[in-house]
């Protein structure tokens, strides 16, 4: 059976998907894009603060699952730019303590409302 994860603290969902969905002794959270859930805005700066940002709601919504970041077993990390990369990779390697998780790291033409980053995570119990 999978349950959904749900918290106000992570902005809602912007379409037909859940922020998160757990099965099986793994939650699945839905990418992440910087969106401030106090505002509904983005947060102000550049790919550095977006990076944070997004951990900030992935955190959330593992709060609400009973989980942190070290049940984290594989990101996916989606950048408007590669060019980005290396300060994204900065504020991402802060996030972890310990063994970091498998990663995916991919540039796509263009994200939900034009941020610079989306993150997606698995973690385990």
């Amino acid at each position: 059976m999978k349950k959904v994860i749900a918290t106000t603290n992570a902005p809602a969902a912007i379409g037909p998907y859940s922020q998160a969905i757990e099965v099986n002794g793994f939650v699945y959270v839905s990418g992440q894009i910087p969106v401030d859930p106090s505002t509904g805005e983005f947060v102000p700066g550049g790919i550095k603060e977006q990076t944070g940002q997004s951990f900030k709601n992935i955190k959330a919504i593992l709060a609400e699952a009973g989980l942190t970041t070290a049940n984290i077993v594989k990101t996916t990390v989606l950048l408007a730019d590669i060019a980005d990369f290396v300060a994204m990779n900065e504020v991402y390697a802060s996030q972890f303590e310990g063994a970091f998780p498998a990663r995916s790291a991919f540039a796509v033409k263009a994200l939900p409302k034009g941020a610079l980053v989306e993150i997606e995570v698995i973690a385990a119990r």
